[in-house]
């Protein structure tokens, strides 16, 4: 009997293509309102050249191995030591990738015994770092610090007796607000916990020199950064900040910084190089901030629906198909948005995730917005 091993498969796709939530590829194009690339530095002549540079001085493509056997090379050790004294952490690792770097964080650090509160809303890889590891785990409603310390208090009254481990983004991916980093470290130093802080959309854009939120608070033993290089630094890969301790520990523990290949030597040339961009050239920041400026108050005005006042305007549309419908256009007529739709967000706000990056200028903003607003107005159901 024949069997057809890809019906169930097959059926699974259907599936959500009638939900419009199907996903594919596509290339990019027209003016940029939906990459990460806030500083305009992942085509920027600065980073080819430090490319250039850095194969012309014998950089390699490969590391050819993972940190701990023959992958280990100077670039990565160089780019751990300039990011720690330039974000003000005790250590830095360099990670492949922000999701590796999370994965491993949340795996590895917390232990049997100790308890995870994390917010509702952070990002898909510290959801798989939570479930890989053995501490417990609750997540807690969006942005509220009243239910974190309401979690730890009920979790030591039933008789937890580890540590606490906090986790939140500092400007979250996909509503563009902030958290309050103050509240949840003074929580953590109530209760003897630990604070982790993925900055992936705040690195570079936020704080001093670009820093990200969490600069006020560097230095403390209980607190694990994670900044992304694959955002505004424009090249890829990821940082963890902590303490000396923290570090050796995921040097030793982590598997996926274990048992991966360790990130190309080129890549970490790249970074260092952005990161002596977000220090010599403040004025890409400057400009990053009138344009997310205008961006606010001219969406705000416009469609009359709250803003973030970050570079992460999210418009709500609800339905998916209608979120859709309303992004390919916006395509056609030359602005690059696209829909974002469950479970990447909860069911029910399918929205445009609107980025404002240096890719475009204010009258480009302008035109996207006129241009959104005649096609919002069409496409009312």
């Amino acid at each position: 009997m024949s069997v057809d091993r890809l019906l169930q498969f097959n059926t699974a796709l259907s599936q959500l293509g009638n939900k419009g939530r199907l996903r594919t590829l596509t290339f990019n194009s027209g003016a940029d309102f939906t990459s990460n690339d806030y500083l305009g530095l992942a085509a920027s002549p600065e980073l080819r050249t430090a490319l250039v540079d850095a194969i012309a001085r014998g950089v390699p493509m490969g590391a050819g191995g993972s940190r701990l056997l023959r992958g280990n090379h100077e670039e990565h050790e160089t780019l751990e030591r300039e990011a720690a004294a330039f974000f003000g952490c005790e250590r830095m690792l360099y990670f492949s990738s922000g999701y590796s770097a999370n994965l491993s964080i949340l795996s590895t650090l917390p232990r049997r015994g100790d308890l995870v509160i994390y917010d509702c809303l952070i990002h898909a890889s510290a959801h798989e770092g939570i479930k890989a590891g053995k501490a417990d785990a609750v997540a807690v409603a969006h942005n509220d610090p009243e239910a974190i310390e309401d979690a730890i208090r009920t979790w030591r009254a039933g008789g937890g007796i580890g540590f606490p481990w906090i986790v939140c983004e500092s400007l979250y991916s996909m509503d563009g607000d902030q958290s309050a980093l103050f509240d949840l470290v003074a929580i953590a130093d109530r209760h003897d916990g630990f604070l982790v802080i993925d900055e992936a959309h705040a690195t570079g854009v936020h704080g001093h020199q670009g820093i990200g939120y969490s600069g006020e608070l560097r230095g403390r033993e209980n607190v694990v950064v994670l900044h992304t290089c694959g955002k505004a630094l424009g090249v890829a890969g990821a940082l963890v900040g902590a303490s000396s301790v923290l570090c050796n520990v995921l040097v030793n523990r982590a598997r996926p910084f274990i048992y991966s290949t360790a990130p190309s030597p080129l890549q970490a040339a790249c970074v260092r190089h952005a990161l002596q961009v977000l220090a010599n050239e403040p004025e890409r920041r400057r400009r990053l901030k009138q344009l997310i400026e205008s961006a606010n108050k001219l969406v705000a005005f416009r469609f009359g629906s709250p803003v973030s006042g970050t570079q992460i305007i999210p418009l709500i549309i609800g339905d998916n198909s209608r979120t859709l419908r309303i992004a390919a256009r916006m395509q056609r007529n030359g602005f690059d948005l696209r829909a974002i739709r469950p479970p990447t967000v909860p069911a029910g706000t399918a929205r445009l995730r609107i980025t404002i990056t240096l890719n475009v200028d204010e009258a480009a903003i302008i035109r996207m917005v006129d241009t959104l607003a005649d096609v919002l107005k069409e496409e009312k159901v």
